[in-house]
């Protein structure tokens, strides 16, 4: 558990799809938001909400999912939340709501949380700003970035995204990723512009767009049945 003087941080972890799942909470009244849920961990992520007497009242997505269908529509259906996307989602989903860059989610007078659009591994992907805690989806990983060839991706949008959105922030602002596939749980913005093979400052356009345009990754394993549910944000069709 990560935690400032307001703010609290639980992060939880999907093993078959190596998804980080964050419960965001109030440290004094419990309210509480979570970020990128898995259908298939719907039950564990309840119970500990539960368990920590959290208030939940929003779901938020970094993105249209492609590896995991989201438990977003559950949580609809277990307490009435609202769910939150970026602007260029195309989606048809019950209490969704859409926000616009720098557009602030107030949960409590300490809670406020800052969507950034990050356009590029994805059309509709952002971030997630509160306090010194980044929740990157698959915009940053660490030592690492989300693909960029579907849903709408650009190697330039990311780079210009991470560039000129992200590593504007302080450099002790925390990365909490959407996704880890070596073990690592966080970073620091400081730490990406140094150390991410990707991404460092010193890598130019040029270069970032020739390693993503070669990774020659094979698609998402359940993608064909994620992102048609992930347009209803989880719900049965």
């Amino acid at each position: 558990m990560v935690f400032s003087n307001n703010i609290g941080v639980r992060p939880l972890f999907d093993r078959v799809s190596c998804t980080y799942t964050y419960l965001v909470y109030d440290r004094e009244t419990l309210d509480a938001v979570i970020i990128d849920p898995v259908r298939e961990t719907f039950s564990r992520d309840l119970r500990v909400i539960n368990q920590m007497g959290l208030k939940l009242s929003w779901c938020l997505e970094t993105h249209v999912h492609a590896d995991h269908i989201t438990s977003a529509a559950l949580f609809v259906k277990e307490f009435g939340v609202k769910i939150a996307l970026g602007e260029k989602a195309d989606v048809e989903c019950r209490n969704a709501v859409q926000f616009s860059d720098n557009q602030f989610l107030e949960v409590t007078k300490d809670l406020k949380i800052r969507v950034i659009t990050t356009p590029g591994h994805t059309i509709c992907s952002v971030c997630f700003h509160v306090e010194d805690f980044l929740f990157t989806g698959d915009t940053l990983f660490v030592r690492g970035c989300g693909r960029t060839d579907f849903q709408m991706g650009s190697p330039r949008d990311l780079y210009e995204s991470v560039h000129r959105k992200l590593y504007i922030l302080n450099d002790e602002t925390r990365v909490l990723p959407g996704h880890d596939y070596n073990g690592e749980m966080f970073s620091t913005i400081g730490e990406e512009k140094k150390f991410n093979p990707r991404l460092q400052e010193s890598k130019g356009l040029e270069e970032f767009t020739e390693i993503m345009n070669h990774l020659n990754l094979p698609y998402p394993e359940k993608i064909d049945q994620a992102l048609p549910a992930n347009l209803r944000c989880g719900e049965e069709a």
